[in-house]
């Protein structure tokens, strides 16, 4: 039923992300031109040429990068808080994100292009400084406390978002005509990216995710502690490397194409947990079809709040998931 119901609720978000906007594009004008242009089905009658170049080349597009996006951050923020057993872990708060940006933005700068890499450049430097930022913290969070307790690793997370973040700003303050193109990308958005950045997303989302999906049982182990899982034959600190370099990969990937979008992480896995439960083996995966169909609809809500002008995906995501961090630190106090 769990399945059932995000999934519709996805579809959903699909139909109406591609239908609604300056030009509307009527359900069953959409199907149509769907059904000749991507499934290639024997449909009587040709569909506008205009319409079709909208959905083909800018709505379709637009609505599947923001859905991997969502997905990334989702099911990475899920995997995050069943690691480090507190639901205020996502990769913004630990500043995966920051470092991912940090990456993506001395590309930008310095205009780097690696050998044999080309289009993969950007989403292989962000995924390595997400990497690096994230065995940052945790080599910086036990030499402040050898027990590595949770509240310590978030607490160095937002320490090194906030360094990271000081050096980006740096970098947008020596900068000259690339400065528009960096400060619009910090913000987070999906707009004008075209099917070249889902064929750079998509890789690193599958890796990312397989992995995860495979560590389901380790994840629910981990949840009593780390000293229980390694009594019922779970390999802890592998396990562990390999949880925090799928979620990096996730992570990286997705500031690569989209910028820096904070709170997804932390609220949609929060969510899928209050309603159907802890058990990794559902929460990953309804994690992630939730966060696809939420960021489809922010972004939505991005573009036409305030039409023709276009708002950054991060402000709406931000709107929504400061106040529910808010309300989940207090219930954590409140509990504690």
């Amino acid at each position: 039923m769990a399945y059932l119901f995000t999934l519709s609720f996805l579809i959903i978000s699909m139909v109406i992300g591609i239908s609604i906007g300056s030009v509307s594009v009527p359900v069953p004008v959409l199907l149509q031109i769907i059904g000749k242009e991507v499934l290639h089905l024997p449909i009587a009658g040709e569909p506008d040429e205009t319409l079709t170049n909208i959905v083909m080349n800018i709505r379709l597009p637009r609505v599947l990068l923001a859905g991997l996006v969502g997905a990334s951050l989702a099911i990475a923020g899920a995997a995050f808080q069943g690691l480090l057993r507190n639901p205020l872990a996502d990769p913004y708060t630990l500043g995966i994100s920051s470092g991912a940006s940090l990456g993506a933005v001395l590309t930008l700068f310095l205009n780097i292009s690696l050998p044999f890499f080309g289009l993969y450049t950007l989403p292989t430097l962000s995924v390595l400084f997400s990497l690096m930022t994230i065995f940052c913290v945790l080599i910086f969070a036990r030499k402040m406390d050898r027990s590595m307790k949770v509240e310590t690793i978030i607490l160095t997370g937002i320490i090194f978002s906030s360094f990271l973040s000081a050096f980006i700003s740096l970098m947008i303050a020596l900068t000259g005509e690339e400065l528009r193109q960096i400060i619009s990308w910090l913000m987070g958005s999906v707009s004008m990216r075209g099917w070249n950045y889902i064929a750079i997303i998509l890789p690193f989302f599958i890796v990312g995710s397989l992995i995860l999906m495979m560590n389901t049982h380790e994840l629910n182990a981990m949840t009593f502690g780390e000293e229980r899982a390694r009594h019922l034959g779970v390999n802890v600190q592998r396990r562990k490397m390999l949880i925090l370099v799928a979620g990096s990969i996730l992570t990286g990937a997705a500031v690569a194409v989209s910028g820096t979008i904070g709170f997804v992480g932390l609220v949609i896995p929060h969510l899928v947990r209050r309603i159907w439960g802890p058990d990794h083996k559902h929460l990953l995966p309804l994690s992630l079809i939730v966060g696809s169909g939420f960021l489809i609809l922010a972004d939505l809500v991005a573009r036409t709040i305030i039409a023709p002008t276009e708002l950054p995906i991060g402000v709406i995501t931000s709107l929504i998931g400061a106040p529910a961090f808010a309300f989940i630190l207090l219930k954590r106090r409140r509990e504690g």
